[in-house]
């Protein structure tokens, strides 16, 4: 009788990649640690084919406060941090831009202009 060892298989180096990701938009940023973010998709009906837009909300763990309202984010499932909250912050793929109140012109602010054109 032969005795055989067997070897543990070489550890990986390459970093583990994330299943089941989905990529949305924060619509909620007042919660401290918790975001908002909707999940957009198309579903076709069973019967009559025609294409059905539909959105999920998910409640995103974000340890750092990191994304804000409207940033387009990567988000991942993992444990339960509460009842509701279930994923976790992957990154943000996109920032929003600022609203556009804002925005300020490099005179003044918008009603000093629209004041001076009416005059």
């Amino acid at each position: 009788m032969a005795t055989t060892t067997t070897q543990p298989a070489p550890a990986s180096t390459s970093p583990r990649t994330l299943t089941g990701t989905l990529i949305g938009q924060v619509v909620s940023d007042k919660q401290t640690k918790t975001r908002t973010v909707k999940v957009s998709y198309s579903q076709r009906h069973p019967k009559y084919g025609k294409y059905l837009h539909r959105d999920t909300r998910y409640h995103v763990h974000d340890e750092h406060n990191a994304c804000k309202l409207g940033d387009r984010v990567e988000i991942a499932p993992c444990r339960p941090f509460s009842k509701t909250k279930t994923w976790r912050l992957v990154k943000v793929v996109e920032a929003a831009l600022p609203p556009i109140d804002a925005i300020k012109n490099p005179e003044g602010s918008e009603a000093e202009v629209k004041t001076q054109t009416q005059a």
